[in-house]
């Protein structure tokens, strides 16, 4: 370890340390990037999220209030309508003259039910297909969910439901864009179930976590559900969560990234719902901010786009909405996060460090041509983020 790594381990840990953490130092040392070691990523992130207070005193009781509540959630949601739960003070029949499979009412449980898994169907489908090229989220959890996995609850998992689900003929999945995809799940696919080793009873893939916090999230979130993008979102922070070194924390991880996931799509979920798209907190506003921060940058390379075309709405789209999760490497985009949850004004310095991928190609756009460029602009060619960051820091001082 060189010696200028172990100064800021240093550095974070003296912040850290004091009964009151300052947010303006944690801001500054996270901007530049958060260690790793000792869980330091992890516990930064929580502070910068919103979901420890500044206060160190109130963390023990804090947590143990969040994590008691998301077993509340667990228990009340993860259900299959008609199995007796005697051991949680609810006792009723598998089918009653007021509640049955053929009930109408909207408010039936069956009716709910049904609904929930046209939701987790989509949910399954997106989260099995999360960082395909790392092995980590197939893998086993080393902390299953005791509650729902103990046979003696007779909870049924989310995983179980997806292959039992009577939605046989079509499900109906909800994209960002608003178009309605009709797919059959029983149509083999790339991802469809068999292409996962079946873990044995008593044990979960890290996968089916994240499924269960979506999930969990769209219950309790009907306005907005859940919207095929909000797995990019919770991925990099249960996988930072979930690799925590401080066991502790680690074995917590599922609960506190529910948390962190809901303060940070208060934040975000704008750019996920539809209706609000031409409004001043949605997307389009925020693409269209892209393009007037290039315009004032360089209005050259501004012009080029304009006189090809090239729509914010082509490329912008996916790097505001996600976070550009889709654009780099996992430990690229928890670095990029580092710094945007840092900035005090972090979606404005998303702005900027889009400006910056823009900038950083400039001479590849203003040579090319239309087809060449908005390659380019899908499958971004440059991976050094410490150099995007860089730039996109340079831009924010020149204001």
């Amino acid at each position: 370890m060189s010696r200028l790594h172990q100064s800021r381990i240093a550095d974070f840990q003296e912040v850290l340390g004091e009964p009151t953490v300052a947010l303006g130092k944690l801001r500054d040392l996270c901007f530049s990037g958060i260690p790793f070691d000792g869980g330091l990523r992890c516990l930064c992130w929580k502070i910068l999220l919103n979901y420890l207070p500044l206060e160190k005193a109130l963390w023990s009781s804090l947590l143990k209030k969040q994590r008691d509540l998301y077993s509340q959630f667990l228990k009340e949601m993860i259900i299959q309508p008609g199995i007796a739960k005697a051991n949680l003070g609810v006792s009723r029949e598998d089918v009653t003259l007021e509640d049955h499979p053929l009930n109408p009412n909207p408010d039936s449980r069956w009716n709910t039910y049904f609904k929930d898994n046209e939701v987790l169907l989509q949910i399954d489908k997106d989260v099995r297909r999360l960082y395909p090229d790392m092995a980590f989220f197939q893998r086993p959890t080393e902390y299953p969910c005791l509650l729902i996995l103990d046979p003696q609850n007779e909870f049924e998992t989310l995983r179980k439901r997806v292959e039992q689900t009577t939605l046989k003929s079509q499900t109906v999945a909800r994209n960002r864009s608003g178009v309605t995809n009709v797919s059959s799940p029983l149509k083999t696919t790339p991802n469809s179930l068999s292409e996962y080793e079946v873990l044995p009873n008593g044990c979960e893939a890290h996968w089916e976590v994240v499924e269960r916090i979506l999930f969990i999230y769209a219950k309790l979130n009907p306005g907005i559900a859940y919207v095929q993008g909000m797995n990019e979102i919770v991925g990099p922070l249960y996988y930072t969560f979930a690799t925590d070194p401080n066991s502790e924390w680690k074995e917590h991880a599922e609960a506190d990234t529910f948390f962190c996931f809901t303060n940070l799509m208060a934040e975000i979920r704008d750019n996920f719902i539809k209706s609000l798209d031409d409004s001043q907190c949605g997307i389009t506003y925020k693409m269209e901010k892209v393009y007037s921060t290039l315009k004032e940058k360089d209005v050259e390379l501004y012009l080029k786009l304009q006189e090809q075309n090239i729509k914010p709405q082509f490329f912008a789209f996916r790097w505001l909405t996600l976070l550009l999760s889709q654009e780099f490497l996992l430990p690229d985009v928890i670095r990029i996060w580092d710094s945007l949850f840092a900035d005090d004004k972090r979606f404005d310095f998303l702005l900027l460090v889009c400006c910056a991928m823009l900038t950083l190609i400039r001479d590849q756009l203003l040579e090319g041509d239309f087809t060449l460029n908005m390659r380019l602009l899908q499958d971004y060619p440059i991976s050094d983020v410490h150099l995007i960051l860089k730039k996109a820091k340079e831009l924010q001082d020149s204001k």
